[in-house]
């Protein structure tokens, strides 16, 4: 499918939200993510990444502007209707619960289907084998890049149109990291549409299809994924060096 032909799935047009009325941390934010995409929000810490996401899904209250699902204005949903509407979301940390086995987990994640949660659960397992293997385990039990997984699975057994991930990478061995972003891409290559926060720039945007970069809550470069892997304005804000991330 071309850049041309794609469907757009979500567009945010001139955000602004906040936790404090009249504090905008987001300031006037406009993003697009077509189907079947990767993209990839960068910026410096306090530059708004996690507070768009968290808006996008109903977490923080939208001052003005508007997010767009397929066409269907989806501002300032309750979280639970984002997801019945089709959007996905894997908070940075707690997002798994400790105590319950990975197929609990899993389960928990259907909690709005009225049907077809078994094969659901079949279809998670067979795009993460390894949560078969430890479907009885505890998720609190397992290294950070298998609870990652747990996650990611979880949000996706409501089949969403959009899955948005908070920092998938945070607090990751380099080992885990590539893992993660395996799974992102295997999610991606399910059919899923993937727009994801992430402070690694660098192995971010390698997966990604176009990024952003976020700066005083509004998007200040859009570009291909290659492309800002070579820019220097890229580059000079997250290593301080005039050249790329290359």
């Amino acid at each position: 499918m071309t850049e041309q032909n794609r469907e757009t799935v979500l567009r945010v047009s001139t955000l602004e939200a906040g936790y404090t009325p009249g504090v905008p941390i987001l300031r006037g934010t406009d993003i697009v993510v077509n189907t079947g995409e990767i993209v990839t929000v960068l910026g410096p810490n306090g530059a708004g990444k996690s507070t768009l996401i968290k808006a996008i899904a109903g977490l923080v209250p939208v001052f003005s502007g508007s997010v767009n699902l397929l066409g269907k204005d989806i501002t300032g949903l309750a979280p639970h209707r984002m997801v019945a509407a089709g959007v996905g979301y894997v908070p940075q940390v707690n997002n798994v619960f400790a105590k319950l086995t990975v197929e609990e987990n899993l389960e928990m994640g259907a909690y709005t289907r009225k049907h077809g949660v078994e094969e659901r659960l079949e279809a998670t397992y067979r795009l993460f084998p390894d949560l078969a293997r430890l479907r009885h385990h505890p998720a609190g039990k397992l290294s950070g890049g298998q609870r990652q997984m747990v996650a990611f699975g979880r949000a996706l057994m409501v089949e969403p149109k959009l899955l948005m991930l908070d920092e998938p990478s945070a607090g990751l061995s380099p080992k885990l990291v590539g893992m993660v972003f395996e799974n992102v891409q295997e999610v991606r290559d399910s059919g899923v549409t993937i727009l994801m926060v992430e402070q690694n720039a660098k192995a971010g945007l390698m997966i990604s299809d176009r990024g952003y970069v976020l700066a005083e809550g509004k998007e200040q470069l859009e570009d291909r994924a290659d492309a800002l892997l070579k820019n220097p304005e890229v580059g000079e804000l997250y290593l301080g060096s005039k050249g790329g991330l290359l």
